[in-house]
């Protein structure tokens, strides 16, 4: 059994769909222990003290993402299997190590630069909102978490080396270990240390992500080297296709600044009601548009390597329309039933009316461009296939702006809420999809553009009949037989409600022949044969 079990943790996933719901399986859970990690913060902290914690994140966050996790990863993978192909496992690795080496190094140089500074921009960029007092908190945490952000480099450089050898569950059970950590830095630490529990719990997340794919990296070959080669090939390579798209993440990263910023202005614990709501959006998107997009970018990789331009199109499309298939759906249940959704992942003691129904607000808002973000994710990871990092990035500098400029409008100008931040985020989003899906639609010789509308005008139908028949039984249930102030009657009308709502959307999508439903069907069949097959070679060492 326990030999079974290290088979299919260390085996190949070699199609888009198996590989993806490997990780969403995985993701799956990590999603659920982020909740879990939101709803303790919830229960141990007010929202004014949350505050402090997600502020604290976001200065380490900012560079990570502008240096290692945004940039490297989707550049890192398509240049390692080129190397891989082209030149042979041993090259390969060298490559890896040579910029594992020089990426770290720059981390290190940025993350000191950040330690010393923190403090006046913390108090003039980040969190302007916050009294000083707060604001020194926040400066305290923000240097401890950059330790934690340091090892995670680690980790994320095993995740690009194992996915680019299509071995998807061990770094799709990294992120779990990450927020086990920080919910065990919120349980055993909290008491001691109060608000800085969490940030020491990052630390020890960011341990816990790398040792996990430690062993099956050191088992595909991959070992460390001290060398610091600036001038390697595939640094230069790498570099080269970072250079672009760093502008744009430093543009996304300033936009994610400004949303905080605001939300620090607008009342206290607005910070934690925006992060919460994001942090329930990203959920589905993590789960369909992140895990399909991440499984496909090997393949679109191998598929420009190899020069077949009308393969790399179906792939696109098919995984854009398998994409929609799942996050239209989750995008009707975030908004029509967001106050039930908020109230059971964070109706915690010290998280009151009024801070679920601006957390709920700001779901339903940065609801509406969910299956844009996701579908998004997919046709930036088609330009970098194409190792194009401009075209991306250009979308990414407009629709950027665009959000900047509506949230500084809603929150400075108009005085709204929290809320106005997720309804400038969703336009933005919006957007983003459009133009990147214009421009890849022309840069690789147009798709059919009939195959690509007529499954997502089905699609969308499916939803709004699906929403209308979750509201219905949502009011009626609600009002006339469930006492929800009682959480497992809330729980029943949720699960009731979104079962049905989700047969009425199956069924519909069923009637007007919408083929990702006869797909995501085979695909349960594999996995229920692949099940079985598990079960009769786990028993009969037994029998024998």
């Amino acid at each position: 059994m326990v030999k079974n079990l290290f088979s299919l943790l260390y085996s190949r996933q070699t199609s888009i769909l198996s590989a993806a719901t490997v990780i969403a399986t995985t993701l799956m859970f990590s999603k659920i222990l982020g909740l879990i990690r939101d709803r303790l913060l919830a229960h141990v902290f007010s929202p004014d003290k949350i505050d402090i914690f997600w502020a604290a994140f976001r200065l380490p966050d900012l560079i990570f993402q502008i240096v290692i996790l945004g940039a490297l990863s989707v550049a890192f993978i398509p240049v390692f299997t080129e190397h891989f192909e082209n030149k042979g496992k041993e090259d390969a690795f060298e490559m890896a190590g040579a910029v594992l080496n020089v990426f770290l190094t720059i981390f290190i140089l940025a993350t000191i630069l950040i330690f010393i500074l923190a403090q006046p921009i913390i108090s003039y960029i980040i969190a302007p909102g916050f009294s000083p007092e707060r604001q020194m908190q926040v400066v305290v945490l923000t240097r401890v978490i950059l330790f934690g952000q340091i090892i995670l480099v680690l980790g994320s450089f095993f995740i690009g080396i194992l996915q680019s050898f299509q071995r998807f569950i061990i770094p799709a059970l990294a992120p779990l270990f990450y927020n086990l950590g920080i919910i065990l830095g919120i349980v055993f630490l909290s008491k001691s240390f109060g608000i800085m529990g969490p940030a020491l719990g990052v630390v020890l997340g960011a341990i816990l992500h790398a040792s996990v794919q430690l062993p099956l990296v050191w088992a595909m070959g991959f070992r460390f080297n001290m060398s610091l080669t600036f001038f390697h090939p595939g640094v230069k390579e790498i570099s080269k296709l970072m250079s672009v798209r760093t502008l744009g993440l430093a543009a996304e990263q300033i936009n994610e600044t400004v949303g905080l910023a605001l939300a620090s202005l607008a009342s206290i614990g607005s910070v934690t009601y925006l992060t919460f709501a994001q942090h329930l959006q990203v959920v589905p998107i993590g789960l369909f548009g992140a895990t399909l997009a991440q499984a496909a970018l090997p393949v679109l990789s191998s598929e420009r390597a190899r020069g077949r331009i009308e393969e790399f199109k179906i792939t696109i499309l098919t995984t854009l329309h398998q994409i929609l298939f799942l996050t239209l759906p989750a995008t009707a249940i975030l908004i029509v039933i967001r106050i039930p959704v908020v109230r059971l992942v964070f109706g915690a003691s010290q998280f009151n009316w009024e801070a679920t129904v601006l957390t709920g607000a700001t779901v339903a808002l940065l609801a509406v461009g969910l299956s844009a973000q996701a579908i998004s994710l997919l046709l930036v990871r088609g330009f970098y296939a194409l190792k194009d990092t401009k075209t991306p990035v250009a979308v990414s500098l407009v629709v950027v702006m665009l959000n900047i400029i509506l949230s500084l409008y809603f929150i400075v100008s108009l005085k709204l809420d929290v809320w106005a931040i997720g309804a400038a985020n969703s336009i933005a989003s919006i957007l983003s999809a459009i133009l990147l899906f214009l421009t890849l639609h022309f840069k690789i010789g147009k798709f059919n553009l009939k195959i690509v509308i007529a499954p997502l005008l089905k699609m969308l139908m499916a939803t709004v009949i699906m929403g209308m028949a979750l509201y219905i039984p949502i009011k009626l249930l609600d009002q006339v037989i469930f006492d929800t102030t009682k959480t497992i009657n809330l729980i029943v009308l949720t699960g009731v409600s979104s079962i049905f709502a989700l047969s009425i959307y199956v069924t519909v999508v069923w009637f007007l022949k919408v083929r990702e439903l006869d797909t995501y069907v085979e695909l349960l069949r594999k996995l229920s044969k692949f099940q079985t097959k598990l079960k009769s070679k786990e028993v009969l060492p037994e029998i024998v």
